[in-house]
């Protein structure tokens, strides 16, 4: 075993005596957290805005301060964007993260000095926990690739702008560099597919031992891989044991990887995103991720089918359920107050308190008020597939509202690498299971609101040719899983 498998050994297990401390005592590291992030802001305009100095509890925080996203937030963001100091935090921010909007265009979102560290200590504290628990640590002596954005940046009234990923790659530590693959000229290729090239060229003659990033993007460059040396990429680098990966459910894609490595390999889940690094998998024996309640953020839940009503119930740590999704509410170190991100996660675990990611509160499905979510569409399709030689490439759901005949149905767009022989059966096979995971969507089909699914098969790279379209072909960008309109399906059948 080599000097830096030993080191990193050493680092892992002190590394998880600290999380030990603060898992151990979930509400109390919240309520630290919570205290010291309004006493640190509360001289920023928009802790004066909300009377941060008299606030003492959640309640108080809970009635001053409302739930906002990036647009009902932007008035303040505009003013950090345009060179502003102490807005919604102390001083200005390091970066802007730059994100894809929805009504607003670019969305930019602020890294501060004090927030930066935490996406960084997250990542590695993740494969620290992987250390320690497995014991395997000569991963860290080989080539490790991380399928990222462009670390070039623009900058933007005197602060830099890039995106997350991009901005991450600048933190890689120096021990690590020699270890780190694509080259940065690489890294900085724009277009996606020239870069995916590039880097197979790179990495073909290398003892790969780590592969990050989003499974399809992944999916995409191991499927090059396979092309250039007619070999499954666990023979090609046989050293490969860790994937590591985020942003996405993994499991629509775990057979085709499996299929394309040739063997199974140990994976990390992460929950990074632009406004915080919300959780890790510290666990290859137990389900779900680990919520990082010491990592400046102060997390609340709100009930994920109350969260359109008027005044829908704000839970802290302390008060949430297993079992139950939940919309994830933010204030940071970065200075995101009460901010909803737009994720839905449920626990599974409250000692510690693990979480799932179920899906996306605007991704969903209730053209007739079945709500459906993306964690349903997910497990159903994997149910149907499993002990199957049938295998996903991507796929997405929308619906159908007004058929050329018939009743209105949920169509199932589906991109196969091996199809079933009997698509009827295998439709059958997907709404039984959507049935009985959502009641609501049961009593339409036994009520002839709906019909059961149908699947339409998506021609050979038509998501990727969707995703390029749209110019978010690879880096960051993840494919919905749902959407509540025609908006994709329509250009896939088209």
């Amino acid at each position: 075993m080599s000097i830096k498998a030993v080191a990193a050994k050493i680092l892992a297990r002190y590394s998880h005596i600290q999380t030990q401390k603060w898992a151990n005592s979930p509400v109390a590291t919240q309520e630290k957290v919570f205290q010291s992030l309004l006493s640190k802001a509360k001289n920023t305009q928009f802790g004066k805005d909300h009377d941060f100095s008299n606030i003492k509890s959640f309640e108080d925080f809970a009635k001053q301060v409302p739930v906002r996203d990036y647009e009902q937030l932007k008035s303040y963001i505009d003013k950090v964007v345009a060179g502003e100091s102490d807005i919604l935090w102390i001083g200005k921010p390091l970066y802007f993260a730059k994100t894809s909007g929805t009504t607003s265009g670019a969305k930019y979102i602020p890294l501060t000095a004090e927030s930066m560290p935490f996406h960084i200590k997250a990542a590695k504290n993740a494969i620290l926990s992987y250390i320690h628990e497995t014991g395997n640590a000569d991963f860290v002596d080989g080539k490790m690739i991380f399928l990222q954005g462009s670390p070039e940046m623009e900058e933007k009234n005197g602060i830099k702008l890039g995106r997350l990923s991009g901005i991450v790659a600048h933190y890689v530590p120096k021990y690590l560099q020699k270890n780190r693959l694509p080259s940065w000229k690489t890294n900085c290729i724009e277009d996606w597919e020239t870069k995916v090239d590039a880097i197979v060229e790179e990495t073909f003659h290398q003892n790969m031992t780590v592969i990050s990033g989003i499974p399809s993007w992944v999916q995409m460059y191991f499927e090059k891989l396979k092309i250039k040396s007619n070999l499954p990429v666990g023979d090609l680098f046989k050293n490969f044991n860790l994937f590591i990966y985020g942003g996405v459910n993994y499991e629509p894609y775990r057979s085709k990887f499996e299929q394309l490595v040739g063997r199974k390999v140990d994976s990390i889940e992460l929950f990074p995103a632009s406004e915080g690094f919300f959780a890790y998998q510290d666990s290859q024996t137990e389900k779900g991720m680990l919520l990082l309640l010491n990592s400046g953020i102060f997390y609340e839940f709100i009930k994920a089918d109350e969260f359109f009503t008027e005044n829908p119930k704000r839970l802290t740590i302390r008060e949430v359920e297993i079992n139950v999704s939940y919309v994830l509410i933010i204030s940071t170190n970065a200075g995101l107050w009460a901010y909803n991100i737009g994720d839905t996660i449920a626990f599974i675990s409250t000692k510690p308190y693990r979480i799932i990611v179920t899906g996306r509160i605007k991704h969903y499905i209730s053209a007739f008020g079945e709500h459906v979510i993306g964690k349903e569409v997910e497990n159903a399709l994997q149910i149907a597939i499993l002990g199957t030689y049938i295998s996903v490439n991507e796929f997405t759901v929308a619906p159908q509202i007004n058929p050329k005949s018939g009743l209105p149905y949920h169509e199932w767009l589906i991109e196969f690498d091996s199809e079933p022989e009997d698509l009827e059966a295998f439709a059958l096979k997907i709404d039984t299971t959507m049935r009985q995971q959502n009641v609501y969507y049961d009593d339409l089909i036994k009520g002839n609101v709906l019909r059961t699914i149908i699947i339409t098969k998506v021609a050979k790279n038509g998501f990727k040719n969707y995703m390029k379209s749209i110019g978010k072909l690879g880096g960051q960008n993840k494919l919905p899983r749902l959407s509540n309109d025609r908006k994709i399906a329509d250009f896939l059948t088209m």
